[in-house]
């Protein structure tokens, strides 16, 4: 079975009173820190935990150093998941309310460690619980400490060093997963420097979406992918983006469309650009 899995809202709330239920809210907004608490207080799906993106699922930033979101150590993550009542058998499902850009990081994160079985996106996020006429609640559940054990898989993490090495490789196929005007460096809105890396093709996670915010059907993801990888081996793919957040949209995707899930740039452009020497590209 793929590692990725979708569940529908109404699959969902059949699911609200399962012991073995971890509902996990991982709304976050880039430019306000305190988006995704204020809006998880103002109303949440009935059950869900609010786990911070910026703040838990992130370690400190330090500029010049750093992306702007690097990877905690596996030792932290795990204890944070604990504290979200997350056990190895748990059933995880998580939600945004932003085409599921950040759930995904936390997906990411989870199946990084080990977590396998019972791993799942709410399609559509809370726009889709809302449209299917079910509840919010203000509630916040209590939570008994898990036991949820972390194996941290090293080879889904590749290195700015790792992948400077591997940028003249005919087999790597680098895709990034930011909107085409920040790819081209025509507008960086976030970054100091605009642009990508050499040899990346442009892959914006938002077209794995339908218009309502779904996915697409695994076999039109199938074919998205097929076409950026060409005919080299997709064990050879490597995904960034901005800040390593929604590029795990895309290994979402691919794992939808029936790929294995693939490596990870973790500190993506935000950190590849805080060295002078390493190499940018422009345009299209």
């Amino acid at each position: 079975m793929s590692l990725a899995r979708l569940m529908d809202p109404l699959t969902l709330n059949n699911l609200l009173h399962d012991p073995q239920l971890v509902l996990l809210d991982c709304r976050f907004a880039l430019d306000d820190a305190d988006y995704g608490l204020r809006s998880y207080r103002a109303g949440h799906i009935a059950q869900a935990r609010f786990v911070d993106i910026g703040r838990q699922l992130s370690a400190a930033h330090r500029p010049g150093q750093t992306g702007r979101h690097p990877l905690p150590t596996p030792q932290a993550l795990q204890d944070c998941l604990r504290q979200l009542g997350i056990n190895d058998d748990s059933t995880v499902v998580l939600y945004d309310d932003n085409s599921n850009a950040f759930a995904a990081r936390a997906w990411w994160i989870l199946a990084w460690l080990g977590k396998r079985d019972g791993l799942y996106l709410l399609d559509g996020g809370l726009a889709a619980w809302q449209a299917a006429g079910l509840p919010l609640s203000q509630a916040e559940p209590a939570i008994n400490p898990g036991q949820f054990q972390a194996r941290a898989e090293a080879s889904l993490l590749v290195s700015a060093e790792q992948l400077l090495a591997r940028l003249d490789d005919p087999q790597l196929t680098l895709l990034d997963a930011r909107a085409p005007a920040r790819f081209s460096g025509a507008q960086e809105p976030i970054d100091p420097r605009g642009g990508h890396i050499p040899g990346a093709q442009c892959a914006p996670f938002a077209e794995n979406l339908q218009a309502d915010g779904r996915f697409l059907p695994s076999e039109a993801l199938r074919s998205r992918f097929a076409a950026l990888l060409g005919t080299r081996p997709p064990a050879a793919a490597v995904a960034y983006c901005g800040s390593g957040i929604t590029a795990c949209h895309n290994l979402f995707a691919l794992c939808l469309a029936g790929y294995p899930l693939l490596p990870l740039y973790a500190g993506s452009w935000s950190e590849w650009i805080t060295d002078p020497q390493r190499p940018v590209a422009t345009g299209a």
